[in-house]
């Protein structure tokens, strides 16, 4: 079967302060969605149950940010959200975004990849026609497997529940995630590489001190840990290899600066237009851009 990757579906940011993370973007300018307890099935076939965790979403037509809290400690936590949590919380899940689940998890099976196989996932998420249940397949690597990260794509069902049209504007701008920034062990950049090409089906380009994929609206960039402070000068490493930083494209990045540093984050100057320290952010770097 063939299957092909045409963009980030979303990143995700793990917390155990919901509001605290809520606070702090929309404070950046972000709109978010309602707050929305998930439906998860823990296996192909399962039944779903209710989980512990609940999410915002900053949303933009194609990608979005997910701003994912662990609500209930209580409740089950089929796609093992505690146990991410109790590693480190921060900028922890990136899926990219497939048409075919099926057939990308029997490609990944093919090539010797470990994968969940396909998985469901419900939420209800309050619409302008009344209250609806958005449905999505999900693809989860092992995550044993990918230790930069908790690694998937993610293929809707119900995309028009989701990005609705009156969460797509933001007052900073914001029209999409257009890159991710991983920071690799120098020991295993080789091979965390390799498997995102493979995904992605194209060849890596040196790019400076960045290893750069880039594969229609998807565009993933590698740095060694040891040269990390070239990219991410003063930022802290949560783990040897780790999603370090997203680049978000605003219509104006002035404008956005502005409004973040008038909410009391500080920001500094990049090639390309900002950057907000994860320490400042949840444990994600942002990069603001105009592309």
């Amino acid at each position: 079967m063939t299957y092909d990757i045409h963009a980030i579906h979303h990143t995700g940011i793990l917390t155990r302060d919901l509001d605290g993370l809520e606070r702090t973007y929309r404070s950046f300018g972000f709109t978010l969605s309602p707050r929305s307890r998930h439906m998860l099935a823990e296996r192909p076939g399962a039944p779903l149950q209710a989980g512990g965790t609940a999410n915002l979403c900053a949303l933009f037509g194609g990608s979005y940010i997910e701003l994912l809290g662990i609500v209930d400690e209580s409740a089950p936590d089929p796609w093992h959200a505690k146990a991410m949590a109790d590693q480190y919380e921060g900028f922890r899940l990136l899926n990219l975004d497939s048409d075919d689940a099926a057939a990308f998890a029997e490609a990944m099976t093919a090539a010797g990849l470990s994968v969940s196989g396909v998985l469901d996932l419900e939420r209800d998420v309050d619409t302008e026609e009344g209250m609806r249940t958005m449905r999505a397949h999900a693809v989860h690597f092992d995550p044993r497997a990918t230790p930069e990260g908790y690694l998937g794509i993610a293929q809707h069902l119900t995309r028009e529940y989701v990005h609705q049209p009156r969460y797509l504007d933001h007052p900073n701008g914001a029209r999409g995630v257009i890159a991710v920034l991983i920071v690799a062990a120098d020991a295993d950049i080789d091979a965390i590489t390799d498997r995102y090409a493979r995904i992605l089906k194209t060849e890596p380009v040196q790019a400076g001190p960045l290893v750069v994929l880039a594969h229609k609206d998807v565009r993933l960039e590698f740095v060694r840990a040891s040269a990390a402070a070239d990219v991410l000068p003063g930022e802290d490493a949560p783990a040897p290899s780790y999603l370090a930083a997203m680049t978000i494209q605003v219509d104006d990045v002035a404008a956005a600066r502005t409004m973040i540093e008038t909410g009391g984050t500080p920001t500094r100057t990049t090639d390309a237009g900002f950057f907000v320290s994860a320490r400042d952010a949840y444990g994600a770097g942002l990069f603001f851009a105009a592309r």
